[in-house]
Formats: structure tokens, sequence, C-alpha cells
């Protein structure tokens, strides 16, 4: 089968299925992310959205289907005929709980993000070590080049991850739950921060309502009746602009809650409100 072409493509899955051990997760699923998109993957946990996520950065080989990743002149190739480093300095992608070496310094551990584009004697030049500081400021962490991995706090090393996703200095940013452990300032800002440092970014989001104001297209991972599945696989259910995505109709069907689109009074962007069912009787 030949690779399709972009025609403006940065990611696309093609019939996709994928297994975590015995286990289908996901089926059937077809998903196109174009160039300079940003894309928020959301649904009810368990649905399989960071595995998702895992093929489209290639980390996950699907178990039918192909996975399709645009290269630098443009053109689509199957994410398995690409090698690790290939992919490197195409994707960053940051998982949701990375562990951060208690023994390095927060320089050393952003600076890994510069392996795919140094040759060994270049690796910890003045030039190298510029771009790490650039990528620490980007998130409020200029003064911590020096500082030990282990005497950070959880959203602190969460943040010198996602430095280190911005120091690979790729295109395309995956991440999963980027905003964990993060405060309410830093949840705000960082989808903006990191945006401005790649040209197409993906990331799965539990907050609903973020979602909402942060993306340009939302693709719910979930099951077509919206009843969980029994266990079976799931696949993208829906796929469109985050206020059609987010209806009040797919928001009750998917994620079992109710909920109505509002508009913020003094800023020009809709907010959502959710509340439970009123034909479930609380516990």
């Amino acid at each position: 089968m030949s690779a399709p072409q972009a025609a403006g493509a940065a990611l696309r899955l093609s019939g996709v299925s994928a297994r975590l051990g015995h286990r289908e997760i996901l089926r059937d699923v077809d998903l196109e992310v174009p160039v300079g998109s940003r894309v928020g993957i959301v649904g009810v946990n368990g649905a399989g959205k960071s595995t998702l996520l895992r093929v489209l950065a290639g980390t996950l080989a699907p178990s039918t289907g192909t996975a399709y990743l645009a290269g630098a002149d443009g053109r689509l190739r199957a994410t398995h005929e690409l090698t690790s480093r290939e992919r490197a300095l195409r994707v960053a992608f940051v998982p949701q709980e990375e562990v951060v070496a208690a023994d390095l310094l927060v320089g050393e551990m952003v600076a890994l993000g510069r392996v795919p584009r140094t040759r060994p004697w270049s690796f910890g030049g003045d030039g190298e070590r510029a771009i790490v500081a650039d990528a620490l400021g980007a998130v409020g962490l200029a003064d911590y080049i020096d500082h030990p991995c282990d005497r950070l706090s959880g959203g602190e090393r969460r943040r010198v991850v996602l430095a280190r996703a911005i120091a690979q200095g790729c295109p395309m940013m995956l991440l999963d739950e980027p905003t964990n452990h993060l405060d309410v300032s830093w949840q705000l800002r960082l989808l903006d921060t990191l945006a401005a440092r790649a040209e197409t970014l993906v990331a799965t989001i539990h907050d609903l309502d973020l979602a909402l104001r942060a993306f340009d297209l939302l693709a719910v991972v979930g099951w077509p009746d919206g009843t969980g599945g029994a266990g079976g696989p799931a696949t993208v259910v829906a796929f469109g602009t985050p206020i059609d995505v987010l209806s009040s109709a797919h928001v009750e069907l998917h994620f079992n809650v109710g909920s109505v689109q509002v508009p913020h009074p003094e800023l020009d962007q809709p907010h959502l409100l959710v509340h439970p069912r009123k034909d479930i009787a609380a516990p």
C-alpha cells in the first residue's frame, strides 16, 4: 500500500487498531491531524487516550492499519519505516508520568532532548547550553539550570520535562496530560507557551473546559453507544471543532454528565459548565 500524500496533514491514522498485551484498546481509528493545528484528545478514564497518543507518536505500533508521519518535505511516511532518531527529529513526545533522574541537574535533564540533534563532541557546548536555558525560560525555570532534579516539586518536575521537549526543537509536539501537577496559572499559560514552540500540537486533556478553549480541534475517544464498551475496544467517536464536539448531547453521551456552553463575560471565548445528569440520582 503506497503512502497517501500529506495534503496538509502532519499525522494520519488509517484503519488503526492497537493492543496492549492481549487486550485490544482501540479499533478502526481514522484520524488526520492538520499541519499547524492544536488538537486535543478527550475521553473518560480508560478509553484509550494515551494509547492513541502513543500510536500517533510512533512509540506504539498499530496491531492493524497504518500510522503516518509527515517528513520535512511534507510527505507522509509510515512510522514503522522510520528509525527512532528520524521520529525524534520530527516529534517531541512527553508521556503522562515521566521519571526525572534524581542524580541529574535540571540543565542536564533538559539537554537530553538535544541528543537526536547533537554530535558527541558538540554536546554541552555554549550553543547547546543557550538552547537549554531558553527552553527553561519558556517554562518559567530560567534560574534552575544548575539546580538538582531531586529538589524539584512535582509541578517543577513536570515543567522540566516539558522544557526538554521544547529543547528537542521538533515541528510536532505530542503531550499526554501536560497540565498534570501544575498550578492554575501554569495550566492556563502552558498550552499557549508550548504551541508557540511547535508547529503542530497534540495533547490529551482531562479538563473539558480547558479543552473547549485551548484547541482548534478535538477528538473524543470512546464508544459509539456511550456505554463504556463493556471492556471492548474504543475508537474516535467524534472529531471536529471544540464547540461542536463538546455539545451538550455529546458530553452527556460520552462523559455521562450534563453541560452547557456559556460565553465569558469579558473574553471572546466560551466556557463549559458541567453538572450531574438530572436523570441519575445522587449516590
